[in-house]
């Protein structure tokens, strides 16, 4: 039995609760647009470095074993010693490339005369044996040169 005193009744707990996953999505929503903003920022610098990467892989192993690439010189028979010296010469032109890639010197323009490189590889594939996965994947490299020779929001460029 109640003594006379009836009890407030209490607030609902879903309009304390509905505060709190608000908060949470407002906190989400600034971390998505901070993450998307330094994503923004950076993709441009770590592209550059790593399209640096690939001309660096390449180039070395052309001067390295120049043997093995002369089979993409077309024209020139694989054993002929003008095709290992444009092969040579095409390494330190991929090595230059990227240690300017790399170092952030003059990017706009080491990317453009890396998808100048990339597109006479494309051509060369082209002519010594059609499409395959070699072509599609120079393809792909020469398409990361071409966007960055148009990005002009790259960090960590020396000037």
């Amino acid at each position: 039995m109640s003594r006379g005193r009836s009890r407030a009744p209490s607030p609902p707990r879903k309009a304390a609760a509905a505060g709190a996953p608000d908060s949470a999505r407002s906190r989400l929503r600034g971390l998505t647009g901070w993450a998307g903003s330094a994503a923004a920022d950076w993709a441009p610098t770590v592209s550059r470095m790593l399209l640096g990467l690939v001309l660096a892989w390449f180039g070395y192993h052309e001067l390295v074993r120049p043997g093995q690439w002369t089979g993409y010189v077309p024209v020139l028979s694989p054993g002929s010693p003008v095709a290992v010296i444009l092969v040579l010469a095409h390494g330190w032109v991929l090595l230059m490339l990227a240690a300017a890639l790399i170092a952030g010197i003059a990017p706009r323009v080491s990317a453009a005369i890396a998808a100048v490189t990339l597109t006479e590889i494309v051509i060369s594939l082209l002519a010594s044996g059609g499409w395959s996965d070699l072509v599609m994947r120079d393809v792909g490299v020469l398409g990361l040169a071409v966007s960055l020779t148009g990005s002009a929001r790259h960090r960590l460029v020396l000037r």
